[in-house]
């Protein structure tokens, strides 16, 4: 069993599976290259003068596989709530985990078929840290946004959904900040 599955291979779900992964979670991606980073070009992102969105995946996805996540190259059909947590259906095989961190962009088909709220905007309904009104299921990016929709927010949503993670798992607020002498060698 996981203690995190992230649905989505774009910004939000990258940044949800790096958090993770680095704080010693056991984290699976799974990851349809549909995102919508592969039609962008980042000017507008911290840290980043100029990149491709084909560039910053590739990136970010080496980054996430560095920190320890596991990523599947396949989609997720369905996702289903237990007494332990959830099951994740994929077309060749099933995952659980405790938690699960949404990153589907607009297709919130997902969020739909586990009953998770939404607004009056037709966007799932989450609060500051994204949590959902399904205990342990968080919804990121677009998921939960009528219109914000840039890569620099969405990769914020991942962090905020996993630091709540981390929270939850510690007992207390968990605030992940590195200093130059925390960092290990890659």
């Amino acid at each position: 069993m996981a203690d995190v599955a992230v649905v989505g291979g774009g910004p939000a779900g990258l940044s949800a599976a790096q958090y993770a992964a680095k704080n010693d979670l056991e984290t699976i991606t799974f990851d349809t290259d549909e995102s919508w980073m592969h039609k962008a070009h980042l000017f507008n992102y911290p840290g980043v003068r100029s990149i491709s969105g084909d560039e910053f995946l590739t990136i970010a996805r080496g980054q996430t596989r560095d920190r320890g996540a596991t990523l599947h190259e396949t989609e997720v059909t369905d996702i289903e709530q237990t007494d332990d947590g959830f099951v994740l259906s994929t077309a060749d095989d099933e995952y659980t985990a405790e938690y699960v961190v949404l990153a589907t962009g607009g297709d919130r088909s997902l969020a739909e078929d586990l009953g998770c709220e939404f607004t009056d905007e037709d966007v799932v309904n989450v609060t500051v840290d994204m949590e959902t009104s399904v205990e342990n299921v968080y919804a990121t990016g677009a998921m939960g946004r009528a219109e914000k929709w840039q890569a620099v927010i969405a990769a914020g949503d991942g962090a905020a959904a996993v630091l709540d993670i981390l929270s939850k798992e510690k007992g207390e607020y968990y605030h992940d900040f590195d200093m130059p002498s925390d960092v290990p060698e890659l």
